[in-house]
């Protein structure tokens, strides 16, 4: 069966005004909710019906997300009966409110964009899947080989680059242990967001600021395809493990197409080629079963850092 992919290029939306954190994520999801509509919006009831849509946080290159995520709509196409359509998103807050609204079927989330969904549904989005690897996910914090920065304790004074504000693996837990570690993030670091885990190494690699912190399998890959050059960049810190990515499906996707996504999922086998080229583009070695429960950690960590309103 033919799938439809969808590519959208829109404009970010324009920077949001300084305030407490919690107050900054509420502006950034209104100003997804305007981007999302324009960007998807405007489909005829009949598509929405006949093509399942899928999308991702940004936490890649738009080129790059497009090559991981063809091969798995191809795949999900055939199990569906139906097209599936990629729509790329700008912002990991236009991925939240894509969902929430029921614009998109499912979406790939990090363990916060989760937890941001569930929270504004209300509970009524429902994560599916998750790779074998995102029970134990880590970040890792970089710096240049020459750097005098051994330790988390020197970072206090230096530039540092997170990813996106809504990123697990790129802001909210490398935030959790900064802090835990003695630093007073928002004083003692002078903060920059990058908007993507790749992103960040290139600025670090640049000297644009003295460290980064970023999502261990992005920094694996982009050593394993010479992107960045391990003589002149280092991993100086790895975080303890936590849950992060998973497949979330929309509030009220039938029972049927729920379980066809499930089990589709759980069969991809490694030893199987074509399954195997999904997969590795997923950096997965298998995907598993996930509930709601597995994120309450980051919950905490997010209430605790102010970057989960009460609503």
């Amino acid at each position: 069966m033919t799938r439809s992919t969808s590519v959208v290029v829109q404009r970010l939306c324009s920077a949001v005004s300084p305030g407490a954190r919690s107050q900054r994520f509420t502006r950034f999801l209104a100003c997804a909710t305007l981007l999302t509509f324009s960007i998807i919006g405007g489909q005829s009831h009949a598509d929405t019906q006949n093509t399942f849509r899928i999308s991702a946080i940004p936490d890649e290159a738009p080129t790059e997300l497009i090559r991981k995520f063809e091969p798995l709509a191809d795949y999900l196409s055939q199990v569906l009966e139906m097209p599936v359509s990629f729509v790329p998103v700008t912002d990991y807050a236009a991925a939240v409110e894509a969902l929430v609204s029921e614009q998109i079927d499912m979406a790939w989330l990090g363990g916060f964009t989760y937890v941001q969904a569930a929270q504004r549904s209300d509970g009524k989005v429902e994560p599916i899947v998750q790779r074998a690897e995102d029970e134990r996910f880590q970040s890792v914090f970089i710096t240049q080989t020459d750097s005098a920065i051994q330790s988390i304790a020197d970072l206090k004074g230096v530039s540092f680059s997170f990813g996106s504000p809504s990123s697990t693996s790129g802001h909210l837990m490398p935030r959790h242990y900064l802090s835990s570690e003695g630093i007073d993030v928002d004083n003692d670091l002078s903060i920059a967001f990058s908007g993507a885990h790749d992103a960040t190494a290139f600025s670090v690699a640049g000297g644009r600021v003295a460290a980064g912190a970023l999502n261990i399998k992005v920094w694996e890959k982009l050593v394993e395809e010479g992107k960045v050059d391990t003589d002149k960049l280092r991993v100086f810190y790895t975080t303890p493990e936590y849950h992060d990515y998973n497949w979330t499906i929309r509030p009220a996707l039938s029972s049927d197409i729920r379980g066809k996504l499930i089990d589709a999922f759980i069969a991809l086998d490694p030893e199987n080629e074509s399954d195997r080229i999904i997969l590795d583009l997923q950096r997965a070695t298998r995907f598993v079963p996930t509930e709601a429960s597995f994120y309450d950690g980051i919950k905490r960590a997010a209430i605790a850092a102010e970057l989960l309103g009460s609503n």
